[in-house]
């Protein structure tokens, strides 16, 4: 400032450089925490079907009258997992992710929702039943 009241354009030049460089950095660093929190999502989704199928093939291997109880989670928000045939399905966040298990003999289908507990049994004819 050369005179009172006047302000030079290189500090005119040079506070409208810092203000577009702050600007990139603000949006640079939020789209940062929106990856991460969708990469977050992911993986709790994927951790949760890759348990229930554990807990799956657990009562299919040891046998008939075998059961385990399965508690879902429902701190990371709501999800629906499908169990059918030898599929598994989760539908959360507006994502899907399956995941398949071997060899199952569930004939029917089974919606399991968040918050929820389940009663994963084998049955006299073999047959996975979740109550």
């Amino acid at each position: 400032m050369d005179e009172k009241g006047f302000i030079s354009i290189e500090y005119l030049f040079s506070i409208f450089i810092v203000l577009i460089i702050a600007v990139g950095v603000l949006f640079f660093t939020l789209t940062i925490i929106e990856s991460n929190k969708n990469i977050e999502n992911s993986v709790s989704s994927r951790l949760t079907l890759d348990h229930v199928a554990n807990l799956i093939s657990q009562v299919n291997a040891n046998g008939e009258g075998y059961s385990i109880y399965l508690h879902l989670d429902s701190k990371p928000g709501y999800y629906k997992i499908t169990v059918e045939k030898n599929k598994l399905t989760i539908q959360s966040w507006n994502r899907k992710g399956e995941k398949l298990v071997m060899p199952l003999k569930i004939d029917s289908k089974y919606e399991l929702y968040s918050g929820n507990d389940y009663l994963i049994s084998k049955n006299d004819e073999g047959k996975i039943v979740i109550r």
